[in-house]
């Protein structure tokens, strides 16, 4: 049987495709497990620059949690929260850039896979949706994803009517970073993925890390914290090479050190 997440290498990127076209591609405890592994083995690779999440067929990027395991923890709620949290968290902390190809819907759990990858680019007839509170439930975890990514008013909409976000709207209010017409989402998504394979692995690493603390700190503290970080990475054998090859007028060869 064909497993439920697929993990393919394409060049410098590595895929990981839910596999559940069937059940709108919804979530289990055991694929959280599986994801959580995969993306260890990608940070440990380091012929992989970045990482792209998918959906399988036309159906939904992610419908979220498969409610009757993801989220049932042997009977403890709490427990299949915190399981995905901690995917949540891991996503953030991943070094290597995280590009999400939103191949339909994308609600609920799912949200959360696609506002913790870096670039989301979607079909123009995708949307998105929290659609928890028309069940008795509430967007949770996924709130402080959707806090740090839209306005508070936008943000409190989404979580409170559920309403379903069409991808250009989900575009200007920052939800996600474009959406194309769904003959060019490949070709959207693979030169996304070429362009930052070319890039420093160590200085991407850096300045993700950089950023994502600078984030929840005070305007002052920010400044300072990115000055820091600024020199070093600016002493990184990969700063010197990108330098010299820019006064040389050649394409950088960046080995991560």
């Amino acid at each position: 049987m064909e497993s439920e997440l697929l993990y393919q290498i394409n060049g410098e990127a590595a895929w990981l495709t839910i596999n559940r076209e069937s059940r709108r591609n919804a979530i289990s405890r055991e694929m959280m497990g599986e994801i959580m592994n995969r993306l260890e083995e990608a940070e440990a690779d380091p012929a992989i620059r970045a990482l792209c999440f998918t959906g399988a067929g036309e159906k939904a990027f992610c419908s979220g949690a498969d409610l009757a395991s993801a989220l049932s923890g042997g009977g403890d709620v709490e427990a299949g929260a915190r399981n995905y949290a901690l995917l949540l968290k891991r996503m953030a902390r991943m070094g290597k850039p995280l590009v999400a190809r939103v191949n339909g819907p994308c609600l609920a759990g799912g949200m959360g896979f696609m506002l913790s990858c870096d670039i989301v680019i979607a079909r123009e007839d995708a949307w998105f949706s929290t659609p928890e509170v028309n069940v008795g439930i509430f967007p949770m975890m996924i709130g402080a994803l959707i806090y740090r990514h839209v306005g508070r008013k936008k943000a409190m909409e989404m979580v409170l009517t559920g309403r379903r976000i069409p991808a250009p709207e989900a575009e200007r209010i920052g939800l996600i970073t474009r959406a194309v017409p769904p003959e060019k989402l490949d070709e959207a998504v693979e030169e996304s993925l070429r362009g930052l394979a070319e890039k420093s692995p160590l200085g991407v690493a850096m300045g993700k890390r950089a950023f994502y603390k600078m984030a929840d700190l005070p305007f002052e503290e920010a400044l300072d914290h990115l000055c820091e970080e600024l020199g070093k990475v600016a002493a990184t054998q990969d700063a010197a090479e990108g330098i010299t090859a820019f006064l040389e007028k050649r394409k950088p060869l960046f080995t991560g050190r």
